[in-house]
């Protein structure tokens, strides 16, 4: 029997799940091929770099709370279940109600059980990182409840059958011209329609936009949202943004169900301080966010009615039981390693295979989500270990090390499951060992690749990527260099046999200056008298009677001075009657 596909209430988003998506080297290869991105990544990621720098660099001790910043999250990471015990305490003293979810599944079905309560069929949503991670969209339209994005960038997603390809800006790898023409084609299927002589001016889209939602605004009467910070002593939740849709979705709805990440917790408004100077500067350079929402429970005619709070863990007590990795909990979702990051330029969001892209990306997926699948086990290696998002995270997630860290958990995953298969691997490593195990041997092997590098230069200048057996992987997407005519090693011998040629001869020019100096032949480098004078005859050098006489003691030393210092030798060095 044939069941009835019922017709989605909000646009598809592509076919597949994320973790469908092939492993990174090829969805990066894919993903270089589109130019269009490409230009729009490049221009979106140097003008944020270039707004934070300008901010960043405002601040005298930005280290110092840089700093901060990192030693509260890491004091709420060793004592968590307890901030997560007062948060609970003191949100449902406030009037609201507390849930916690082990996993994406648990999540999803508390949300839809209490939508459901309310009798309600849709719903309106701020821009949550963590309803993307449990996929929250689409649970809720198999449940037949419609969400709409409220978010601009994530409603351009949304209309244009997309996926996020940013923490901060998902739509960044769409142009003005392409958002326009999804808001022609698709806002008026689920809305208010899209003026039909709307430009690319971001002002007319913008006002498309806000007249799109504002209509979803006053029908919808419950709101989801997630939440930047939550603090432990009030219990209460904080959202910042950049465009007042937050503010809204929080307060006109009915019901508020805010979706969190145990992560997310702070101990006092205190240290909330800290980061609402570490965060607008990191995300979007600014020295503050233009709209900042607290909220605390649920009172009678403030907000809404009815306030759920779900607490998801979703593997991140997993990821806080590492040692190394635990770090990545740190992370306030600023966006600043994408931005910067290199790879992330070139290849976009798309091709890490989740809704957290970038290098916090390929260290956070992989422990949340494990190293089963082949896109998780390759997100470790889609870096080059720069270190640049080292520099710029605002909490000082060591992002290059908790790398490497899984690339070793990835690999060796990887012999585990080849069991006793050789891996090329380990055989180049000992291979190495063996050639620099013995002077001699990494001689031979120098020499030999000298020779080969003469013997190729007759016929090319330069290899290119060429496919070598075993780690065709690696030289497929880089050029091989040209084997130089002689190894490192001769070319310091060469330059130090050079050297002491130079130094030797300029020894002997100065000893010959010397030995003139002292009236010695310097052509005799053993310093030896030179021969006499020839004999002068009689009278010759002799004083005329009319010349003045030199006085006797003329040039005699007074008896009170002290001795002469004998002269120094012939390289003027100190003789060693005076040096005793």
């Amino acid at each position: 029997m044939k069941t009835l596909k019922l017709e989605r209430l909000t646009p598809a988003p592509p076919d597949g799940d994320l973790l469908d998506s092939p492993a990174f080297p090829k969805a990066a290869v894919r993903e270089l091929g589109n130019e269009t991105q490409a230009k729009n990544l490049h221009h979106a990621t140097h003008t944020i770099r270039a707004k934070r720098q300008a901010v960043v660099s405002e601040l005298d001790n930005w280290q110092d709370i840089r700093q901060a910043g990192a030693d509260i999250k890491n004091r709420v990471g060793r004592h968590l279940d307890y901030y997560l015990a007062e948060f609970e305490k003191n949100a449902t003293a406030a009037g609201a109600h507390v849930h916690w979810a082990r996993d994406a599944e648990e999540a999803n079905q508390i949300v839809i059980d209490l939508v459901r309560a309310t009798g309600e069929s849709e719903v309106t949503k701020v821009k949550s990182m963590v309803s993307q991670e449990i996929d929250l969209n689409e649970h809720l339209e198999e449940a037949r409840i419609a969400a709409w994005e409220t978010d601009l960038a994530e409603l351009i997603v949304q209309l244009g059958h997309d996926r996020p390809s940013h923490i901060l800006v998902p739509a960044i790898h769409r142009n003005r011209s392409e958002v326009r023409d999804i808001f022609l084609r698709e806002m008026g299927q689920y809305g208010t329609p899209c003026p039909p002589d709307v430009t690319d001016e971001p002002a007319e889209l913008a006002a498309a936009a806000r007249v799109h939602l504002r209509e979803k605004f006053m029908r919808t009467k419950v709101g989801i949202s997630g939440a930047n910070f939550a603090i432990a002593e009030t219990g209460s939740l904080v959202v910042v943004e950049s465009e007042s849709n937050g503010r809204m979705n929080l307060t006109l709805p009915e019901t508020l169900i805010s979706v969190v990440g145990i992560e997310k917790i702070l101990p006092t408004f205190q240290d909330l301080e800290v980061f609402l100077q570490l965060l607008p500067r990191s995300s979007t350079g600014e020295r503050m966010a233009p709209y900042g929402t607290i909220w605390t429970g649920a009172r009678e005619g403030d907000g809404p009615r009815d306030v759920h709070i779900i607490l998801l863990d979703n593997g991140r007590t997993k990821v806080l039981s590492d040692p190394v990795g635990r770090a990545a909990l740190r992370c306030i979702r600023c966006s600043a390693c994408l931005n910067i990051c290199p790879v992330y330029e070139k290849v976009g969001g798309h091709a890490y295979g989740s809704v957290y892209p970038g290098p916090i990306g390929a260290i956070l997926n992989p422990q949340i989500r494990g190293l089963e699948s082949a896109v998780d086990r390759s997100l470790p290696f889609a870096s080059t270990l720069c270190g640049a998002c080292n520099e710029v995270c605002p909490v000082k997630i060591p992002i290059s090390n908790i790398l490497v860290h899984l690339r070793r958990k990835a690999v060796d995953k990887k012999r585990a499951e080849a069991g006793l298969r050789p891996h090329v691997e380990p055989i180049l490593m000992a291979g190495g060992g063996w050639v620099m195990g013995k002077g001699w041997r990494l001689e031979a092997a120098a020499r030999l690749a000298s020779v080969g590098g003469r013997v190729m230069g007759l016929f090319m200048h330069y290899i290119g990527n060429w496919h070598i057996p075993g780690v065709h992987r690696w030289t497929r997407a880089r050029d091989v260099p040209m084997l130089p005519k002689r190894s490192a090693r001769a070319t310091f011998a060469r330059r130090k046999k050079r050297e002491a040629r130079q130094l030797k001869r300029f020894q002997k020019e100065l000893q010959k200056g010397q030995l003139h100096q002292l009236g010695c032949d310097p052509n005799l480098i053993d310093g030896s008298p030179a021969a006499p004078p020839a004999q002068l005859p009689p009278g010759a050098g002799q004083v005329p009677p009319t010349a003045t006489q030199v006085p006797p003691t003329a040039g005699q030393v007074p008896p009170t001075a002290g001795p002469v210092s004998p002269a120094p030798d012939i390289f003027g060095r100190p003789t060693t009657e005076e040096l005793s």
